[in-house]
């Protein structure tokens, strides 16, 4: 497929009618958007790649969207966050998003949770396909090239580059091999294999009058997301909320660590929340144990709460195993199991729902010989066993990590973008899309779909500005003669 247009020398005095920093997802769209519209666009890239983050979400799968009416998947966010994108996800809806990537050969299916996923490709025919979109509408792409700087100028902006970066850097090739897992592993696969520029552009400095901050969050630093917009948005005048982790793994307090958990995955249980002793957060679906702590959707699910609440108190973490039964039908499950089965060992129903290497620590925790026979169970003992099925202590937590996060919370604060066209309300002529705004949604294709429709809407707008300039100063122009 061919490469969207790049050009190897050093920047020069060239006329873009919008400037697109960051070739992630709102950035990648954004651009797209803006040159279908006719306006000459120009997307700067400081990694070697577009799409990044991208190519290691969902596990390489990609979860491009989430399904449903656009009212449901609003209901997702947070109400300031949802009242801020609902105009974007209704002027670029997940049917168009879906439709888009359709349209260019890619076979989709939707999950009975409303998740949209690839049928038989990955998430590298995703990226192939949007950027087939930036070579058909004629973007000019500038990879490699980092941003170092962005002032206010007389005519716009200023917009300071920096030196490319090499394979020691992080962000270039790197053909090492490295022994790694889950998102890790998958980064190390991307970076690993042919990189879409490496030329860079750098170091220099460009005009534009109309600039779209697509620069992401700070999440997973290594794919190229640090936070780089942040400060350039508050030195132009916008104010940042905190910053925080909020689809990220947690790491707790591991004393003593047992080495037979980290890797062992539970299905469909249900993971706690609490701090002051109140329950600040559950979420439902599978949890992983790490070598640092758990991971997985549902803690995914509770991570941004966990993270709020810890500057003011101790967070715990538990864990339900048996979701579906209440603690009295679970007592009543043993009870039946012992009376028709007397001289099977407590481990052995146990053992057919859960992993075989947590039972023996599950029933340590609870005080129960796991070679009990069902039929000598006392009830004192049966009750200690069902509540530590039902609320069994995962631990107290030691940290939520943004670094390995898929999404963070916080960013640039929403009042000061006009939701209707993403232009910021502090600056004539930045436009602000994707993660770098205050927006983060929850595990499902949320947050992919956000960064496509305020992208969408930044490119569209950015364009359609620069081309009523444009005719107004043709138009005074010929009045002149």
């Amino acid at each position: 497929m061919p490469k969207p247009s790049s050009s190897s020398s050093q920047p020069r005095s060239r006329n873009y009618d919008v400037v697109v920093i960051g070739g992630g997802a709102a950035g990648i769209i954004a651009a797209w958007r803006s040159a279908q519209l006719g306006a000459k666009t120009l997307l700067i890239e400081k990694t070697c790649r577009l799409g990044t983050k991208i190519l290691i979400s969902g596990g390489g799968k990609c979860n491009i969207a989430h399904a449903g009416p656009i009212e449901d998947i609003l209901k997702a966010f947070r109400p300031n966050e949802a009242r801020f994108i609902r105009p974007a996800v209704y002027r670029f809806p997940n049917v168009e998003i879906m439709r888009m990537f359709t349209d260019r050969g890619l076979r989709i299916y939707t999950r009975p949770d409303g998740r949209v996923f690839p049928v038989d490709q990955t998430a590298k025919d995703v990226v192939a396909i949007l950027k087939n979109y930036l070579f058909a509408t004629g973007v000019e792409v500038w990879m490699n090239t980092p941003v170092e700087e962005i002032a206010r100028a007389e005519n716009g902006f200023q917009i300071t580059l920096g030196e490319p970066f090499e394979s020691s850097k992080g962000y270039a090739q790197d053909r090492k091999p490295k022994v790694a897992f889950g998102a890790k592993a998958l980064l190390n696969e991307v970076r690993s294999n042919e990189v879409d520029d490496d030329r860079g552009h750098g170091p220099g400095v460009i005009q534009a009058e109309r600039v779209v901050l697509a620069t992401g969050g700070s999440s997973y630093p290594n794919s190229g997301t640090t936070g780089d917009g942040w400060p350039w948005a508050k030195q132009l005048g916008h104010t940042l909320e905190w910053i925080h982790a909020a689809l990220a793994p947690i790491y707790l307090e591991l004393d003593p660590f047992d080495p037979a958990r980290s890797g062992v995955a539970l299905r469909d249980v249900i993971v706690k929340a609490k701090a002051d002793k109140k329950e600040i957060a559950r979420w439902r679906n599978d949890m992983l144990f790490t070598h640092q702590g758990v991971s997985g959707p549902t803690i995914l699910g509770i991570s941004r709460l966990v993270a709020e609440a810890m500057p003011t108190s101790p967070v715990t973490l538990s864990v339900d195993l048996f979701p579906e039964l209440d603690q009295e039908k679970l007592i009543e499950r043993f009870v039946t199991d012992g009376k028709q089965s007397p001289k099977r060992q407590v481990a052995t129903p146990l053992e057919e729902r859960l992993p075989e290497s947590i039972v023996p620590s599950l029933c340590a925790d609870a005080g129960v010989d796991p070679a009990t026979a069902l039929g000598q169970l006392e009830k004192k003992a049966r009750n200690r066993l069902v509540e530590t099925l039902k609320n069994w202590p995962l631990g107290t937590v030691r940290t939520v990590s943004l670094e390995k996060g898929e999404v963070v919370a916080g960013g640039v604060k929403l009042d000061e973008v006009d939701p209707q066209t993403m232009r910021s309300l502090v600056q004539p002529g930045l436009y602000l899309c994707g993660e770098i705004l205050d927006v983060a949604g929850p595990v499902g294709g949320y947050n992919l779909q956000a960064a496509f429709a305020t992208g969408f809407v930044a490119g569209e707008t950015a364009a359609k500005d620069s081309l009523e300039a444009n005719e107004a100063l043709a138009g005074s122009i010929t009045g002149k003669r």
